[in-house]
């Protein structure tokens, strides 16, 4: 005779502790949750909604500044070490997790035009308008001793910019052409220059780093090898380009920040047509940063807001702007990829999330496995076009608003102007033209 038991193991629904959460046993049977699909639906379109209803980016303003801000950088080894440059001369060390200026000196007679760390991060250096580069100790004077630089290179032209080498104790500085200096020497080691036009910023490559990158007002971006002192290529766009930033990630590719309102992401090995054009912002694009994660970018804009880009999506993903933030000068990503900061005209510094929605602080492992549960589902749903409505809202200030209505009705009407003109043509007379080739108008080698 058979008898049937019944067995349950008590370790299966038996908490150990009262603090502990009740088991409930699941059956992951599929036909026993017909309604799986519209539960999870709903869950995702919550997440969604909740996200946008949390998206407070806004953290903190660092005032104390008597003029705009210039120029910002980043310490190499603290995360909480942040140094500015102002219209007025000014440098000024910030302490980002006391939110206070620790240190103030009157660096140069007139604006400061670039400021940048030795990768040791133990000295800095500014270069203004008074024609002067000067390395500055990073920690302060000690006690009855003045402020006084370390070094000062007095130069022939104003410098416009100058950034550090990630390696060695070499650093490069632009004007009227693109100097290459050792830190122990009052003369250049070389000087590179292509064309007659003043040179706006310079930037070492992080990862190949005998490698720079210049853009120039006569609207070349300018690629140099330090190990030839000469220039390598250059590409010539419609119009001229701010700045640029090479992705941390990716050895080749940079952003370049230009004045017709978009961004270019270019291979530097195919200079004739960039990998994407970033299109959102309504004026001058002023600066550019990468994520250190170099998956996304921020970018700063005339038009008083700043934006995060996607590296392969030619749309922004996120846009902040505030009442008070005038012209947006500078902006950097800091290190651990989670803050974002601002440089602007009305002499503030703004401190942003990355990530409009995230939790600051410790999470619980719940809240973890919560947040990552509801990615997972706005992930699954994203093309919805209802969560895709709500996750892609963004209130925009009235003067972006309509400026973006505006381009809007410009932009169709050119094309409709390219059609008819195509349509009453001869065939093949006028070629189709990608928006990725509009703005490229020569590549010189």
């Amino acid at each position: 005779m058979k008898v049937k038991m019944l067995s349950r193991n008590p370790d299966n629904y038996v908490r150990e502790t009262k603090l502990d959460i009740q088991r409930v046993p699941r059956n992951y049977d599929p036909t026993l949750h017909p309604f799986e699909v519209p539960r999870e639906y709903v869950r995702a379109l919550n997440a969604t909604k909740l996200e946008r209803v949390f998206a407070k980016p806004f953290l903190a303003s660092l005032d104390g500044h008597r003029d705009g801000v210039n120029c910002l950088a980043k310490h190499p080894k603290s995360l909480a070490t942040v140094l500015s440059g102002a219209c007025d001369g000014e440098v000024k060390i910030w302490n980002l997790t006391n939110r206070k200026c620790i240190r103030t000196i009157q660096a140069h007679e007139g604006f400061v035009r670039g400021i940048c760390t030795r990768f040791c991060g133990t000295s800095f250096f500014t270069t203004g308008d008074d024609k002067t580069v000067k390395q500055w100790k990073m920690d302060g004077p000690g006690y009855g001793e003045e402020e006084e630089p370390l070094h000062t290179i007095l130069g022939k032209t104003v410098y416009t910019g100058i950034d550090h080498h990630w390696k060695e104790a070499i650093f490069a500085t632009c004007g009227q052409q693109v100097d290459i200096w050792d830190e122990q020497r009052t003369s250049p080691i070389c000087s590179m220059t292509w064309g007659f036009d003043s040179i706006s910023s310079v930037k070492f490559n992080p990862i190949e780093t005998f490698l720079l990158g210049s853009c120039a007002s006569d609207r070349n971006i300018v690629l140099y090898d330090m190990r030839q002192a000469t220039p390598l290529k250059k590409v010539i766009l419609d119009m001229r380009t701010n700045t640029i930033c090479w992705n941390p990630m990716e050895a080749f590719i940079f952003t370049a920040a230009n004045e017709d309102y978009n961004l270019y992401t270019f291979d530097m090995r195919a200079l004739d047509t960039p990998v994407m054009v970033h299109m959102d912002h309504v004026s001058a694009v002023l600066d550019v940063d990468f994520s250190p994660t170099g998956k996304e970018f921020v970018s700063a804009s005339f038009d008083k807001s700043i934006r995060i880009f996607p590296v392969a999506r030619s749309r922004s993903r996120e846009v902040y702007h505030t009442k008070r933030m005038q012209h947006v000068i500078c902006v950097k990503w800091t290190s651990d990829s989670k803050y974002i900061m601002c440089g602007s005209d009305e002499m503030n510094i703004r401190l942003w999330k990355a990530n409009a929605s995230e939790k600051l602080g410790v999470l619980t492992s719940r809240e973890k496995a919560a947040r990552d549960y509801n990615q997972k589902l706005k992930e699954k749903f994203k093309h919805h076009p209802q969560i895709k409505r709500i996750a892609r809202h963004r209130h925009l200030p009235k003067s972006i608003y309509s400026q973006i209505q505006e381009q809007r009705i410009m932009k169709e009407a050119r094309r409709r102007k390219e059609v008819n003109r195509r349509r009453h043509s001869k065939p093949g007379s006028v070629p189709v033209v990608s928006e990725k080739e509009k703005h490229v108008v020569a590549v010189v080698k």
